[in-house]
C-alpha cells in the first residue's frame, strides 16, 4: 500500500509538472524548415544515439519540455534510455545510483549530491527514472577541478592523485580554437581569452560532459541518450558536442537550441538555423524559475 501510494503521488507530482501547453513553445526543424512536435523528435531518434538538449537553466518550460522528451524516449525504447546531465558531477555518482536504488533519503541525495538550486526543475526526471530503473549519469568536472582550472590553467590537472584523475577524461584536455573560442569571446565581451583561465575552464567542462557520456555508450550498447547542458555547451555543435565526436566518431548526434525569444509570435527562423538541428522557442511572458 506504501508503495503504491508513493507511485501514485509520484506520478500526479510528474504529471502537473509537466503539464506545458503546446502555446507556449514552438519547435522548429532546420532541416526539414518546418515547425515540428516532440513526438517528431522521437522518431528521429530511431536513426541516433545522443540527444543533446541545450537549455537556459532558468526556463521552466524548456524544463518541463525536457521532462516530456525523457518519458517519451523512454516509452519508445525502453530498458534503452539513459540520462546525462550537467547538473550533476562525475564523483557523485554513486550518491546517485545510491538514490536510484532507493537506499538513500532525498534529502542526503540533494545535500551529498550536491543538486543546483533549481532541483525541483530536474526533479521529475530523476523520480520518473527511479522507478523506472532507467540510469542517470553525473556528467560534469567538480566545482574543485574547475576552480582549480580556472586559477593555473588546465595544466594543474597532470598533478592530481589517480584517485581524482578517475572523475575526469583524459588527459592532456585541449582547447578548441576557432569558432567555439570566437563565441567564448563574444560572450565575455570581446576580451582576448589568451591569458585566461576561465575558458580553459569551459573546455574541462565540455571535456568531462563528452567523455561521460563516451563512456558510458561504450559500456552500453544501442541506448538512447538525452543529455541535458546549458545550450552554449552545444549550440552550433560546438563545445560538449563536438568532443563527443572526437571521443566516438561513429555516434550519431542531433541537438536542440531551446531558448525564450521575445519575437514568440513571429520568430525569424533563419536567425537560429546554425544553432542545431532543432529550435524551440519558448514564450517569453511564462516567469522564468529563477
Amino acid at each position: 500500500m506504501k508503495n503504491f501510494l508513493f507511485v501514485l503521488s509520484l506520478f500526479i507530482s510528474i504529471s502537473v509538472f509537466a503539464q506545458t501547453s503546446i502555446s507556449d513553445y514552438k519547435i522548429y526543424d532546420v532541416k526539414k524548415q518546418k515547425i515540428i512536435s516532440l513526438d517528431d523528435i522521437i522518431i528521429d531518434m530511431e536513426k541516433a544515439d545522443v540527444l543533446f538538449f541545450g537549455e537556459d537553466h532558468n526556463d521552466s518550460i524548456g524544463h518541463n519540455l525536457e521532462t516530456e522528451i525523457f518519458k517519451k524516449l523512454s516509452e519508445k525504447f525502453p530498458k534503452k534510455t539513459a540520462l546525462t546531465l550537467e547538473m550533476f558531477y562525475t564523483d557523485t555518482q554513486p550518491i546517485i545510483n545510491e538514490y536510484l536504488a532507493g537506499l538513500i533519503s532525498e534529502k542526503n541525495f540533494i545535500k551529498e549530491g550536491r543538486a543546483w538550486p533549481n532541483y525541483k526543475d530536474y526533479r521529475p526526471m530523476i523520480e520518473y527514472a527511479k522507478v523506472r530503473k532507467i540510469e542517470v549519469i553525473g556528467a560534469n568536472a567538480a566545482t574543485r577541478y574547475s576552480n582549480a582550472v580556472t586559477k593555473d590553467g588546465l595544466e594543474i590537472l597532470k598533478y592530481f592523485p589517480n584517485s581524482s584523475l578517475s572523475f575526469l577524461p583524459p588527459l592532456p584536455i585541449d582547447t578548441a580554437i576557432g569558432r567555439y573560442n570566437e563565441k567564448f569571446s563574444e560572450t565575455m565581451g570581446g576580451h582576448s581569452m589568451g591569458p585566461m583561465k576561465i575558458y580553459q575552464t569551459q573546455n574541462l567542462w565540455d571535456a568531462t560532459m563528452a567523455w561521460s557520456i563516451a563512456k558510458f555508450t561504450q559500456e552500453h550498447k544501442k541506448m538512447k541518450i538525452l543529455q541535458l547542458n546549458g545550450r552554449f555547451h552545444s549550440d552550433e555543435k560546438l563545445g560538449t558536442f563536438a568532443k563527443l565526436k572526437q571521443y566516438v566518431p561513429k555516434l550519431q548526434l542531433l541537438n536542440i537550441s531551446s531558448f525564450s525569444d521575445e519575437n514568440f509570435d513571429n520568430p525569424d527562423w533563419k536567425k537560429f538555423e546554425n544553432l542545431g538541428d532543432y529550435i524551440i522557442i519558448t514564450n517569453p511572458k511564462i516567469k522564468r524559475s529563477f
